[in-house]
């Protein structure tokens, strides 16, 4: 179930533990919160919500700054009932949310609106107006509420902290590998294939053609993916071009997914492509006969990648 925050609240979850955070890209560290309010709420019978935001915070003070998001909400929705959430409530980040007070968040919105028994949050967290809000606020606020608070620490990998920064790093430096850890499991874009210029089609490798909208992008290049079509669970290996093409005029920035052995119609399919191994960066070619061959090859490391890994 999903409920935006001024949505009713059912009574069935009411009286709920909430998971509180922006949870973007829901990694290991994000999921050690989601673990521990769900397993608290079972120990008392409660319901377990995990709340998030959305716009994220960044995007609704700074509109300017480039796409970052690493999970949209539909794919947080799964993640989070995979996770065992019992419903996603989504704080619908507008004027008003980013005006009210950290004590009327506690009070009017956790406290009487939604009825939470129980918050557990990570230690470095903050909301409010003004950033005002934090563990040791919500903690105090939310004990004269009857909001028990559990606040969960850094989780740490290879020396250092878990974190949307660091996969964001990762993934704009093509290492998918580390994204992939963190993540626990590959970066995956959710997009629409939308109609393109057939260039591939021409050469002989049609793709699928998707636009990576709100999602961060990764250091642009020829990515080994997988492909799943949404509405039918259809599992697809292949090599994938995401940047501006180069070679063709004028530059339009797409994700371009080829998959093997594949002869059927996307179009208007929903699908999650998955980044896993970065082969090369974009490259200009000004003969054809010289960008197939290397696409070729592209393939070719694709198929030995995916292959092995499967």
């Amino acid at each position: 179930m999903r409920l935006g925050h001024r949505d009713h609240i059912p009574e069935s979850l009411r009286g709920g533990v909430i998971a509180l955070g922006n949870f973007d890209g829901f990694h290991l560290g994000h999921q050690r919160v989601v673990a521990e309010a769900v397993e608290w709420a079972r120990s008392m019978n409660r319901p377990a919500i995990v709340a998030t935001f959305d716009p994220h915070p960044v995007r609704h003070f700074a509109p300017h700054v480039p796409p970052f998001r690493l999970t949209g909400l539909d794919q947080r929705e799964e993640l989070f009932r995979q996770a065992g959430a019992d419903a996603m409530l989504v704080f619908n980040f507008d004027d008003d949310l980013a005006a009210m007070s950290a004590h009327g968040f506690i009070h009017d919105l956790l406290g009487i609106h939604i009825g939470a028994a129980g918050v557990v949050t990570g230690e470095d967290f903050t909301f409010g107006k003004g950033r005002g809000g934090n563990i040791h606020v919500l903690q105090e606020v939310g004990a004269g509420c009857g909001i028990e608070t559990r606040a969960i620490g850094p989780v740490g990998e290879g020396g250092q902290t878990v974190s949307s920064s660091r996969i964001r790093d990762a993934l704009k430096a093509g290492d998918c590998d580390i994204a992939t850890r963190l993540l626990t499991r590959a970066f995956t874009v959710r997009g629409t294939v939308i109609h393109g210029d057939k260039r591939g089609r021409d050469l002989g490798y049609p793709t699928a053609n998707i636009a990576m909208g709100a999602y961060l992008r990764p250091r642009f290049g020829i990515y080994a993916v997988t492909g799943r079509v949404v509405s039918s669970g259809q599992m697809l290996q292949g090599a994938a071009n995401l940047g501006v093409r180069p070679s063709f005029d004028p530059p339009v920035e797409l994700l371009e997914p080829y998959f093997f052995d594949f002869d059927g119609d996307l179009y208007a399919e929903e699908l999650d492509i998955a980044f896993h191994h970065f082969l090369r960066p974009e490259a200009r070619f000004d003969d054809m006969g010289a960008l197939i061959a290397q696409m070729e090859r592209d393939c070719e490391e694709a198929r030995n990648l995916l292959g092995a890994a499967s």
